[in-house]
């Protein structure tokens, strides 16, 4: 039996057209902002939040001042671990001339754009780090745990107390200030975190020195 070759495609709606019509527009007016002239590679954005893998950036003026309070506590030729913290490691990148040093710990593999200074990381294995990662190597660390759970926590921490010389930032949710005095022997700090996106919890920023952030 001969049948009408249009029968087979399958038709989508004119709205799901013109969503995905819009869908890679703004597709092409990113590619395109990303290849002309002064683009920069480091700009929080420049690599877009996986919502899936419980990504969200902070806004541009609290990426700026937990990177102005990493700067100052690592202190001159500082070494500064980002720990699941992209957009400050990326904020760090920006200020160039600054005499310090820098690297990111991630999962989402598109941060490898950033060589060397990028490191694989899965806080499910919290010590499988590279062997050029000496132990207690870092002036800071700063670390935003992906999950607002006591055993992810729980997890980066040992990860944070393997890198640092001493010196803990945190950034997690307000809800999680018991777990992170009992893991780590940090405080709660007045400075709030705002990030892009409004969330729904509320986060906070912890440490265990005399830190610019209160």
């Amino acid at each position: 039996m001969k049948m009408d070759d249009d029968d087979d495609i399958p038709q989508l709606s004119s709205h799901t057209l013109a969503a995905l019509q819009e869908f890679y527009l703004e597709q092409q007016q990113r590619e395109g902002m990303k290849t002309s002239q002064g683009f920069n590679q480091y700009s929080i954005g420049s690599i877009e939040e996986d919502w899936q893998l419980s990504q969200f950036w902070y806004s541009d003026e609290t990426a700026s001042c937990l990177a102005k309070e990493a700067v100052l506590a690592a202190g001159k030729g500082g070494r500064i671990a980002c720990v699941s913290a992209p957009s400050v490691y990326q904020k760090l990148k920006e200020q160039d001339g600054e005499d310090f040093s820098v690297c990111v710990l991630e999962y989402d593999r598109r941060f490898s754009v950033y060589g060397e200074e990028f490191i694989f990381y899965d806080y499910n294995h919290p010590l499988d780090l590279p062997e050029n990662l000496l132990p207690h190597s870092f002036d800071i660390v700063i670390a935003d745990p992906p999950y607002l759970s006591e055993e992810c926590l729980q997890k980066t921490a040992e990860t944070i107390k393997y890198l640092t010389k001493g010196k803990i930032l945190l950034c997690t949710g307000a809800v999680m200030e018991e777990q992170a005095a009992k893991h780590l022997g940090v405080k709660m700090c007045k400075f709030i975190p705002k990030h892009s996106r409004n969330l729904a919890n509320e986060f906070r920023c912890y440490v265990n020195y005399a830190s610019g952030l209160d």
